[in-house]
């Protein structure tokens, strides 16, 4: 099928009880996931992602952010560190420059700065044609989400997201989007059906003009097209940079039944060609959150359980990733 996307896994450090690295590398070959998210370079997973053929998509952490968008030497250190150094061996996919950076954070000033100066530390390094540079954002930029055709950044998101998109238009680069149907389920269960966030409607849920959806993730997605639309980025291409749900925490949405059909279904979906309504026939590039449950991840209780494997490297559910 054209455009069919081998699925990835984001691969959190946040835990005291985790395997080696060498350990975590061997499982994704181990079950066939052949791409990989960490939230920051780190020298001993890409020493043991050295001739796996592993794709990685790795961030430039939040906190470096300010200091590679000013400081005259700190982009071309990061690329040779973390990238040149590594390359050929290790396969950088993308880099992502933050990851949902909050609009009201003094970072945020310094995302697109940054990013056009990677680009350009890559180029230098003769690098360009290997990896794409992006951002991955959060689905609370969009000031409208409902109907999709309607999606459209927020005032206060544009400042931050045009000059982004404009590089992404420039280098033939991805969006980078973190989707939770979860979150949208549980914030709003009266509107938004468990069905619906779990892809298991028989029935269109949202008819939107000529386009009908029956799952959210869909839905999402092209509300952020629509989105890029407005802002001239018709051409640029989504990847969903991290989704998943969390089998504890919040009884009865987060549970392993809600979390094994979530997972089955968002890889059937992503990885079926069929495409959304609004970009249909591709595959959907898609990195699953995440690896292992991490037992000293801050914020609620579900945030520590949306692992797809148990710290002891057994599987928590029965999955086919590829």
């Amino acid at each position: 099928i054209a455009g069919v996307q081998s699925i990835g896994v984001c691969y959190g450090l946040n835990g005291n009880n985790l395997p080696s690295k060498e350990d975590v590398v061997n499982l994704y070959n181990q079950y066939g996931i052949k791409k990989m998210r960490i939230y920051a370079p780190d020298n001993e997973v890409l020493n043991a992602l050295r001739g796996t053929n592993i794709e990685l998509l790795v961030d430039v952490a939040n906190e470096d952010i300010p200091s590679i968008a000013t400081n005259p030497s700190a982009d071309a250190n990061w690329v040779q560190n973390n990238i040149k150094n590594y390359s050929p061996a290790v396969k950088f996919r993308y880099i992502a420059v933050g990851n949902e950076v909050s609009l009201s954070s003094s970072i945020a000033q310094y995302v697109g700065p940054a990013m056009e100066r990677i680009q350009s530390a890559l180029a230098s390094a003769g690098l360009q044609n290997q990896s794409k540079v992006s951002t991955s954002i959060a689905g609370n930029l969009l000031s409208v989400s409902y109907p999709p055709s309607q999606g459209s950044f927020s005032n206060e998101a544009k400042p931050f997201i045009k000059p982004i998109i404009n590089l992404l238009v420039q280098n033939n680069a991805p969006l980078l989007v973190n989707v939770y149907p979860y979150f949208s389920y549980i914030g709003d269960p009266v509107n938004i059906h468990l069905d619906y966030a779990l892809f298991t409607s028989q029935r269109t849920v949202v008819q939107d003009g000529s386009f009908g959806y029956r799952n959210i993730f869909y839905a999402i997605l092209d509300a952020h097209y629509s989105a890029l639309e407005k802002e001239g980025g018709s051409n640029v291409n989504i990847v969903v940079s991290e989704t998943g749900w969390p089998s504890d925490g919040h009884p009865p949405a987060a549970s392993s039944g809600n979390a094994v059909t979530y997972y089955r279904n968002v890889i059937s979906h992503v990885k079926s060609g069929r495409g959304t309504p609004r970009r249909p026939g591709r595959g959907i590039e898609t990195y699953l959150f995440a690896m292992f449950d991490e037992n000293q991840k801050p914020g609620a209780e579900t945030e520590r359980h949306f692992g797809l494997f148990f710290p002891d490297k057994r599987p928590k559910y029965v999955i086919s990733f590829n």
